[in-house]
């Protein structure tokens, strides 16, 4: 009875999408693979994941057309994980986007959700991680959030039509907290250009107690780092050149009186006065060997400085990785990437002196970890 009566809702809303004047969209994709780690927690892993390259997702966006260039737009997006049919993303049913607004052709859209901040919209395309190849080619811990760790809660979203190649914007997140105005509120802004062969695009963001509650800008599940403040900022560019596009990258990190990570259960252990920096520095490469056939390839070095009131340590990250991507058509891939990271100087006692690779199962236990995957991916 179920199948039937799902099946009956998607013909009456293939059929409704096709003959309305306004626009809804079912749209998606699948992402599975294999993965080979070398070392988690001393032991070698062998195990199935769902959206690396690719979040696992899928959702439903439209507009409606209000007339003299204004339309109203919604975008309600779930995030899936492909071994179990559970959602992710802290278990929301639209825990990648959720958001409705207006949008003009001359004037920009203004949305009002759950949605991504500015360092996702305008500097992590820039990124081999944003741009193609994922979880695995993160900076160390999705410092940065290039790679979209967390979405912004109670968020207000400008963005401007494309003027000359130009785009700019801006989100705050509220803290929805009654007497804790700035109680985990979001600021960011950023920019991008885009001109022929050349692209460069600059973003900052600006967090007050990063996941210190559930009904804040960024949420306690959402959350890769746990601190007083968050600073992020960061540039990047790009340039076409024949079949190859090669790109740079700088992000600087800072966390104010950090008090843990989420990925690996982290702590600092540090009571007050302390504080995390990481400054990335990546640079990256793809190459197009033919219309269904490319490679990209990417290295960062990250500086870390941790400070206490008892010294500061500088652990260095070498990170180093390849993807090779071949269509079988228009809407399904196979690809295999592999990710080499190196950890040194790191300070004893955190989880700073072991090896992780963001989408790993578990850190190292040792300086040193690599993971190799072998996926599929289905866009529809």
């Amino acid at each position: 009875m179920k199948k039937i009566i799902m099946t009956g809702l998607g013909l009456a809303l293939c059929a409704s999408a096709a003959h309305a004047e306004n626009s809804v969209t079912l749209y998606g994709i699948v992402d599975e693979g294999i993965d080979f780690t070398t070392n988690t927690n001393g032991q070698q892993n062998y195990e199935m994941q769902s959206g690396y390259a690719s979040g696992s997702r899928w959702g439903i966006k439209g507009q409606e057309d209000l007339g003299n260039g204004v339309a109203a737009i919604f975008n309600l997006e779930n995030g899936f994980d492909v071994n179990s049919g559970a959602s992710t993303i802290g278990g929301r049913m639209f825990g990648r986007q959720a958001f409705v607004g207006l949008q003009s052709d001359k004037f920009g859209s203004v949305t009002f959700g759950r949605q991504y901040d500015s360092v996702v919209d305008y500097l992590a395309p820039l990124t081999a991680n944003g741009w193609y190849s994922g979880y695995l080619f993160s900076h160390p811990y999705d410092n940065d959030n290039t790679d979209n760790t967390f979405r912004v809660n109670n968020a207000i979203k400008y963005a401007s039509p494309s003027i000359a190649g130009l785009t700019f914007g801006g989100v705050y997140g509220f803290s929805n907290v009654a007497g804790g105005f700035a109680n985990n509120r979001l600021l960011s802004i950023g920019a991008a250009f885009s001109s022929g062969a050349f692209s460069a695009a600059a973003a900052y963001m600006d967090i007050n107690n990063v996941g210190a509650n559930t009904g804040g800008a960024v949420a306690t599940n959402d959350a890769s780092f746990y601190a007083d403040h968050q600073r992020v900022y960061g540039a990047g560019l790009s340039y076409v050149l024949g079949s190859t596009t090669f790109g740079f990258v700088y992000t600087d990190s800072l966390l104010e009186n950090p008090s843990g990570n989420a990925y690996v259960g982290g702590t600092f252990n540090v009571a007050g006065n302390s504080s995390l920096r990481f400054d990335n520095f990546e640079v990256n490469v793809k190459h197009d060997f033919s219309p269904s056939f490319f490679v990209q390839a990417m290295y960062t070095y990250t500086l870390g400085r941790y400070s206490t009131g008892t010294g500061t340590s500088h652990p260095k990250w070498h990170q180093a990785g390849v993807t090779f991507d071949y269509l079988l058509s228009k809407r399904t891939d196979v690809y295999l990437q592999g990710t080499f990271q190196q950890v040194a100087d790191g300070e004893t006692g955190t989880f700073l002196d072991d090896a992780f690779i963001t989408g790993a199962d578990g850190s190292s236990s040792s300086s040193r970890q690599i993971v190799v995957r072998a996926a599929i991916r289905h866009s529809f």
